[in-house]
């Protein structure tokens, strides 16, 4: 995480982006039932591959800037809500 970062500042991204995830993947769910350190993944919302790539193209069209598929830190990045909206929050920092 970057030091420029608060946790209030991801605490608060926290909501937008689990409506993010409901709407890109038309999940028949609340974006507040997401727990924020629930793995995205598996036993968690059970998302794929698939489902990764659909979430990427619209955070890259939300909040301009790019998750490229081969970067290393993916598995990190995605693997919660929390961690996700801290790579968006850390990004939009910059």
């Amino acid at each position: 995480m970057s030091p420029e970062v608060s946790p209030e500042t991801i605490e608060a991204l926290l909501p937008e982006v689990a409506e993010l995830i409901v709407s890109a993947l038309n999940l028949d769910m609340a974006a507040s039932e997401i727990e924020p350190d629930a793995p995205l993944f598996g036993d968690g919302l059970g998302l794929d591959s698939i489902d990764v790539l659909e979430i990427a193209l619209v955070i890259s069209k939300r909040y301009g800037f790019q998750l490229r598929s081969d970067n290393q830190d993916n598995l990190r990045i995605f693997s919660s809500l929390r961690a996700l909206a801290t790579h968006i929050a850390s990004q939009r920092a910059k």
